[in-house]
């Protein structure tokens, strides 16, 4: 079957959307799919497009046997209004260039976030008489106006008109969780249209590793500490100032570091409000290359999900997934009524307080210091959890039967089972061997320590 993926973002951006396509991409080649990419240039989440690719108009690249077709869009670092439409203009005009040059695809697969991408996937979809898959990684408008980033009314009516448009065009509507169901019945989309395909996590990649044996962790200086780690995107609507400021609240603990793994600006910001909040105790590092990201995951004892209270309820971060294939215990500081919250809980793999509460935050992480037996038997949880709900094997069935499904209705196959195999290390609740354990004899002392800070900016 030829697939198109029409995605605003695609490999090498490290975290996002991009990663997600990229992977599925690559797993229908090597099951004997056909498959070429539409995306914009790289350029998250620097907005800036990447300096290999700059000054060209389009680029045409084929990586694991996926051709990708690249086209130039309008991205400034600091976007105002007028930055913002010319973005989503840009991209709708010139990747529609390269779509309609290539061959004709049986099913074209378009993801949103970029919304104003369905016009030229639609137009794409009408003039090949071919099916098209909207793939719901986020709701817009609603999203973006309840966390305040969009205000201007004008262009929130336009916003609605165009995702009206992108369900009734769309032949089928395949969302990452029960939220969004909830949210598209209300808007009168039918259930019959939808299905729900959760996002996933290569469970043979991202895996426990033992910490005594961490690459990360030596490089860094973290060894006999208790990580708290957070990685992935520094945005408005994380805000991770609330996890500085919990921060700051143990740094009498010597034993304790938290390290935020990021974007350059996103850690300047928090250099500031680290010194401001006198957390001695926070690491603050760039993108790891996602060749290390398996160790660099396993080095922290708690992995961190941060959310601030107006995200929006069926938000659901991707990081999820990978903490918990990760093996690791969670604490997730989220909306209590929200997606991530639910999905949290049902893992049994971690611990969720309430948003922009630092003092609930570190509460919570201080519990988790002092009780090594609960850290283990939440990252087993955690482990298992992923391995059974969020394997790339069995998203990558649902979809491949999906594509079956719009394209020979008649002829749907069962989906080839492909079981994912697991170093039985990894499952089995031998806790010594994969997870950190603080001594009982480690005093906690009261007064304050200084632990090595970098910034590495571009």
């Amino acid at each position: 079957m030829r697939i198109l993926i029409y995605s605003y973002n695609y490999y090498p951006e490290p975290i996002g959307i991009a990663p997600l396509m990229t992977e599925l991409a690559e797993g229908l080649v090597k099951r004997g799919h056909e498959v070429r990419v539409v995306t914009a240039m790289p350029n998250y989440p620097q907005r800036q497009i990447y300096e290999a690719y700059r000054g060209k108009l389009f680029v045409t690249e084929e990586k694991n046997g996926v051709k990708i077709q690249r086209s130039f869009v309008w991205i400034r670092p600091q976007p105002n209004l007028l930055d913002r439409i010319l973005l989503d203009a840009s991209f709708v005009a010139t990747s529609f260039v390269p779509a309609i040059a290539g061959w004709r695809p049986d099913v074209i697969l378009t993801t949103s976030p970029s919304l104003p991408g369905c016009l030229p996937a639609s137009l794409l979809g009408w003039l090949n008489r071919c099916p098209v898959i909207l793939n719901l990684q986020d709701i817009l408008p609603d999203a973006a106006i309840h966390t305040g980033l969009l205000k201007n009314k004008a262009l929130i009516k336009v916003f609605q008109i165009l995702e009206k448009f992108a369900y009734r065009s769309s032949t089928k509507i395949s969302v990452i969780a029960d939220g969004f169901i909830d949210n598209l019945l209300q808007k009168g989309v039918k259930a019959s249209k939808m299905v729900k395909i959760p996002n996933w996590v290569d469970v043979n990649f991202i895996r426990p590793l033992p910490k005594e044996a961490s690459e990360f962790r030596a490089n860094h200086n973290l060894n006999g500490k208790f990580v708290v780690l957070y990685s992935g995107n520094i945005a408005l609507t994380q805000g991770l100032e609330t996890v500085v400021k919990a921060a700051s609240k143990l740094r009498h603990i010597p034993d304790i570091t938290f390290v935020i793994v990021g974007e350059a600006k996103g850690l300047q910001r928090l250099q500031q409000e680290c010194l401001e909040q006198g957390a001695d105790n926070v690491l603050l590092l760039p993108f790891q290359p996602r060749e290390k990201l398996p160790d660099m995951l396993s080095a922290a004892d708690v992995s961190l999900v941060v959310q601030k209270k107006n995200v929006i309820s069926f938000n659901m971060p991707s990081k999820i997934q990978v903490a918990l294939a990760s093996g690791r215990a969670l604490v997730a500081s989220v909306p209590d009524s929200g997606t991530a919250a639910r999905a949290i809980r049902q893992s049994g793999g971690g611990i969720v307080v309430p948003p922009e509460e630092p003092q609930a935050l570190a509460d919570a992480i201080l519990d988790l210091y002092k009780a090594p037996e609960k850290v283990n038997s939440l990252g087993y949880n955690s482990r298992k959890f992923a391995v059974e709900n969020y394997s790339f094997d069995s998203a990558l069935n649902q979809y491949e039967s999906l594509f079956y499904a719009v394209t020979e209705p008649t002829l749907v196959p069962e989906p080839l089972l492909q079981p994912v195999v697991i170093e039985p290390v990894s499952i089995e609740p031998n806790f010594e061997a994969l997870f950190y354990a603080v001594p009982k004899s480690t005093p906690i002392v009261e007064s304050a320590s200084i632990t090595q800070r970098k910034i590495i900016a571009e």
